[in-house]
Formats: structure tokens, sequence, C-alpha cells
């Protein structure tokens, strides 16, 4: 494989390591530095004419993030890059999908048409917010998703006596797939929630038998941490044993990891498509790496291969 070339962007430095090590594969040379006035400037330290490229990059708050990618698929265009796939492990603002009230941007899609504009000829990504994003962009998508790396985290355990949870209506769908993967009778629960305002939401009703069970709320992200509290209250309220936490995108925003830590949540599971800061890394939560699932991604994608058996059994 050394058509591939292999970069990391600064958002997700760790993880591009972890990725290059699991397949074998170097990072290539890069430099990012910044200007006097704060601007960012990339450069791309070799040769990759004609070469297969793939780099690296979270689009994760501050939006540096984002611009960051976008100098570097543009420098690949320039440097005459065969093709260009953008590995984003987290998709940032990905909350706005839709147009549903006046006057609001579709973000999604505006940073679909930006990454494609910039040189991006595929996008490799993990665990949209919503699958309909894939279709906002005019190039190819491998949509992955976390749940082979969960699976694996929780298969030596007795899972017979848990319900798991959607925190709200709109995950049912991947709650249920989620939890028939883990096993096949496990029951499902929804929390009934009504949202207020942005990363504001009121748990109204528990949908679903949790009495005397230990449930497992799995969601696509956590930013403040509202939601999963508050479902994990109404599930004690409700009779639940213990309550955990599953979330493959760890934005926590703010003082989140301290509301965890002071919640009725036992522990909560993340993935590394967000690097953690220290602060943000508390006794409750428990990192699991994506590096194997996107590393074997990047080397299918290469040789023209299948992907879609690392996922098709989570949306059947």
């Amino acid at each position: 494989m050394q058509d591939i070339k292999l970069f990391a962007g600064s958002a997700s430095g760790d993880l591009a390591q972890k990725i290059s090590k699991m397949i074998g594969i170097e990072l290539s040379e890069r430099k990012v530095k910044r200007f006097a006035d704060g601007e960012i400037k990339v450069k791309i330290e070799e040769n990759i004419r004609g070469r297969d490229v793939f780099i690296v990059q979270s689009t994760h708050p501050p939006a540096d993030n984002i611009l960051e990618l976008l100098l570097f698929l543009d420098a690949a265009r320039r440097a005459s890059a065969d093709r260009i796939t953008v590995v984003i492990p987290y998709f940032g603002y990905a909350r706005q999908d839709r147009k549903d009230e006046p006057r609001v941007p579709i973000s999604a899609k505006l940073i679909a048409n930006i990454l494609v504009s910039s040189g991006a000829n595929r996008v490799l990504t993990m665990d949209l917010h919503a699958e309909q994003i894939q279709g906002f962009f005019d190039i190819p998508v491998d949509h992955l998703y976390a749940t082979p790396v969960f699976l694996d985290h929780y298969h030596t355990s007795d899972m017979k006596h848990y319900v798991i949870v959607s925190p709200d209506a709109g995950r049912a769908n991947r709650v249920r797939a989620f939890a028939r993967r883990l096993h096949q009778d496990l029951p499902i629960a929804i929390v009934d929630k009504r949202r207020t305002g942005p990363n504001q939401s009121i748990a109204l009703n528990v949908i679903g038998e949790v009495e005397g069970k230990t449930a497992l709320i799995y969601d696509d992200m956590l930013d403040t941490g509202g939601t999963m509290i508050d479902a994990a209250n109404a599930l004690k309220d409700q009779g639940a044993k213990e309550v955990f936490g599953c979330v493959v995108h760890p934005l926590l925003s703010s003082d989140a990891s301290q509301k965890i830590m002071e919640s009725c949540i036992k522990e909560l599971v993340v993935t590394d498509t967000i690097p953690l800061s220290k602060e943000q890394s508390v006794e409750k939560i428990s990192v699991l790496s994506v590096a194997g699932l996107l590393g074997e991604a990047i080397v299918r994608i290469h040789r023209a291969e299948s992907i879609s058996s690392l996922f098709k059994e989570v949306i059947e």
C-alpha cells in the first residue's frame, strides 16, 4: 500500500496515530502553523502526486478545525493527488440538517458543499447525527457505525437483565438494532422528551418497562449532558436498578463531565472520535478507540473493496 498517504489533522492527531499503527502505514509529513494574527498555515511536506490521500480530521469546535481541513484539501488538490478522502470521525455542524423554522441555514448541507468545492473526492465518516446528510454530498460517502466497538466492549457482560434506552424517539431505530445485536431478546425503552431550545430538553415520560432492570442509554453524541442526565433521572424514577451511558461522540461542552460525575449514571462509555481534554477525562468516563474500524475502512477503500460488512448488520 505504498500509494497511500495518510495525514493527521491537528484535531485528530492521536486517533490518526492509532490508525497508522493499525494499518502499518506511517503518517505523512505535514506542517500546521499560524501566522502572528492567528491565520492557519498548512504545508504538505512530501510528494503526493498521483497518490491516494486520506486526511483524518474531526470537525468539532472550534471552527478552526473545519478551516484547517479545507486548507489541507486545497493543498492536496493543488499537489495533484489522485484521490482525496476526508476521514471525518465526527462530522460537526450536522444538527441543522433541515430548515425547520424561518431564516435559518441548513448547516450540514453548507459544510458538505464546502468540502466538495475544496477538493474532497470521497468522505469517510462515523455515526452522522442524521443519515440523510449523506445525500447532501455529490461524492461517495462511506458512513460507518461505532456499534461493533461497543459490542466488543459489552460482549462479556451478562445482559439478560438489561434494557437498552433511546434518549428520544428519533434514535429508536438505532437503539433497536443495537439491542438486537447485543442480545436477541433485549427489550428497549424510549424517553419521551420535549426540546425547549438548543441544548435544552425536558424528559417527560418513559415508554417501556425499566423497573428492576439495568438501563443502558445509547446515543450518537453528548454535548452538555442534559439529555443523558434527564433520561437517567427519569429511568431511576421509574425504578431502574442502575443506569449506564453509551455515546459515540463525546463533545462534553462546558462542565458536562462534572455533571456526569455528579449524576446517577454509573459509567459513560464513549469513543475517541473527539479527543478528551484532561479536564474532561473523569473517573466515570471510559474511552474506546475506533481506530481499528476506520483503519480497516481506509484499507478497503484504497483496494476498492466493499466496506459494507463493517456495518451492514447495524442497520438491517
